[in-house]
């Protein structure tokens, strides 16, 4: 791992850092280049514009462990009240929640009642809700209830990290599931027993497992999602997937909302079915800095918007 990574997720997981960026307006003006506002009505004006440009859009809240169980209600509630929202307003979004932020941390149990409430009123709403996928701690926990509310209704999906060693055989226990399963590269510090430490390793695990499940979606055993923003990565999967029998809607591509907005669009005129993951929220540090950590030279990007405020 880079040594600018490193620190990039070092800095990640520190609550003063957190405080400090949170009351700087160099900080906040920075974040605006990956997410549209801190509301969820910026985030639902912006799926609003995607629809318009022929996108769909994933939302999630940020925010991951809580202080307390008492505020994963208050979580649940508001991704309730989003399904809400997102059916009163037509618009083609999907929900994306992270474990943590209903209380796995504090029980596993509590966690998977609030997972199959948000599931309920995903159906009743005829809506999509992805669990995300946190750091290796969290895997085994996350895949029990993925299939507690996969038994619940078909429309949820996985995200899965490509840079993991034990990803491939997840992929394999998963797939007489009928998964949704959206494959990222990952972006937490993991030790090398645990996960890739060199890109060319990540990169050669995603393309590999991503042909796994795109042969899976081509027999209709999966429908897969290509979370990545590697042009030339999706492009030799695209080209593969079409050999394998995965025709364009079969499968998806998710990209963050501010990166890549061009390929976005060239993707989507050629065919290929592309949703933006828009973030919104105050609990926006972590996230921030683990964007910045995939991709270290945007740290430039911060310090331009600095000498500009």
């Amino acid at each position: 791992m880079s040594l600018a990574r490193s620190l990039l997720l070092r800095a990640s997981r520190s609550q003063w850092l957190a405080q400090q960026a949170s009351e700087r307006a160099f900080a906040r003006k920075a974040v605006r280049k990956f997410m549209p506002g801190e509301e969820l009505s910026d985030a639902l004006d912006a799926a609003a514009a995607l629809k318009a440009a022929g996108f769909g859009s994933v939302l999630t809240q940020l925010g991951e462990s809580l202080t307390g169980i008492s505020e994963a209600d208050a979580v649940r509630d508001h991704y309730l009240g989003l399904f809400d929202q997102v059916r009163q307003r037509d618009l083609p979004v999907q929900v994306s929640v992270k474990p943590t932020q209903l209380g796995l941390d504090h029980s596993i149990e509590e966690c998977r009642t609030h997972l199959l409430a948000l599931t309920a009123r995903a159906r009743a709403t005829g809506g999509f809700l992805w669990l995300d996928m946190e750091d290796s701690s969290y895997v085994d926990r996350t895949l029990d209830l993925y299939r507690s509310i996969r038994g619940a209704y078909d429309k949820v999906g996985l995200a899965l990290q490509a840079y993991l060693r034990r990803t491939p055989a997840d992929v394999a226990a998963l797939l007489p599931l009928n998964p949704s399963i959206r494959l990222v590269k990952g972006a937490y510090a993991e030790p090398a027993t645990v996960a890739f430490a060199r890109k060319s390793e990540t990169d050669l695990a995603y393309f590999d497992i991503a042909m796994t499940l795109l042969g899976a979606s081509a027999r209709g055993q999966c429908y897969t999602v290509l979370g990545t923003h590697d042009i030339g990565l999706l492009a030799r999967l695209t080209a593969r997937a079409a050999e394998l029998g995965a025709r364009d809607g079969s499968y998806e591509i998710h990209m963050l909302y501010g990166i890549r907005g061009a390929d976005q669009r060239e993707l989507n005129a050629a065919g290929r079915k592309v949703r933006v993951l828009i973030s919104y929220g105050r609990k926006w540090f972590p996230w921030y800095m683990r964007r910045l950590a995939e991709r270290p030279a945007n740290v430039w990007f911060v310090v331009k918007s600095a000498l500009a405020g």
